[in-house]
This record gives structure tokens, C-alpha cells and sequence, in this order.
């Protein structure tokens, strides 16, 4: 028998749920440093954050990324909103490869910002609060 895989047509590269390293910390399989737990969620300090602070959000639900299902990705951004309620941030997800995903189950990536801490966004110029041109 195949092994059950999250299927979306729009997303080639789709990933067997048993290699999903965000499954394997929900069961308790693999290790992470868990910052805040709720019933359909976790928040986690990522391998290699940005800034102190950084925590990815992610469903207790195996799904591939935000498109893939609307109800959880909702939930889930609902508690991403609960932690950064109380500070200034960039609450950041992608959708395929081709958008920088490199993880197939869906994560919100929480990252705090101050005053000129000099992490730009790569379609931000940083100057003036004007997009960069494309």
C-alpha cells in the first residue's frame, strides 16, 4: 500500500506525512522548544530564528500550506493574532516552492520587530515606507 500522502494538484511536491518534521514534533517524536501550546496549535521557537522572538505557528493538523485548507489555516492564524497582540511584528507564511516554502505542513512564522533592527522584508525598500520596484 502507498504511503498516505497530502495531495494538491496545484502543488507538485507534496510531502509523505511521515516525513513531516512538524508531525513528527506534534506527536512528540522529535524534539522542539515549545513556546506556547493550545489544542490545534502549537508555537515553537524555530531552528535558526531571526530576531529573539521569532516562533513559528503550527497546526496540530497535518496540512500542506495555507491554500490547502481555509478552516484550519484560519485557526491557525487566529492564535499567530493571540501572541502578536501585544507587540509589533510580520506574521509571514508561504505557498510552494517556488514562494521560499521548504516545509510542507503549514507554519505562520511570528517575528518581531523594532526600530530600526535592520531586518528588511525583500519587497520592502526600507525607504520611507515605499514598496520596492519590481
Amino acid at each position: 500500500m502507498a504511503p498516505p500522502y497530502i495531495v494538491e494538484p496545484r502543488m507538485p511536491e507534496a510531502m509523505p506525512l511521515y516525513d513531516c518534521p512538524f508531525c513528527e514534533i506534534v506527536a512528540g517524536r522529535a524534539p522542539a522548544e515549545i513556546f506556547h501550546e493550545w489544542d490545534d496549535a502549537l508555537a515553537i521557537v524555530p531552528l535558526n530564528p531571526v530576531v529573539d522572538g521569532h516562533l513559528l505557528v503550527i497546526p496540530k493538523t497535518h496540512v500542506a500550506d495555507v491554500g490547502h485548507d481555509p478552516e484550519v489555516s484560519a485557526a491557525t492564524m487566529r492564535r499567530a493574532a493571540e501572541l502578536a497582540a501585544s507587540q509589533w511584528c510580520n506574521i509571514i507564511t508561504s505557498r510552494g516552492r517556488v514562494a521560499t516554502q521548504s516545509v510542507f505542513h503549514l507554519h505562520l512564522h511570528l517575528v518581531p520587530r523594532s526600530e530600526n533592527d535592520g531586518l528588511a522584508l525583500p519587497w520592502y525598500s526600507g525607504r520611507g515606507g515605499k514598496l520596492a520596484k519590481h
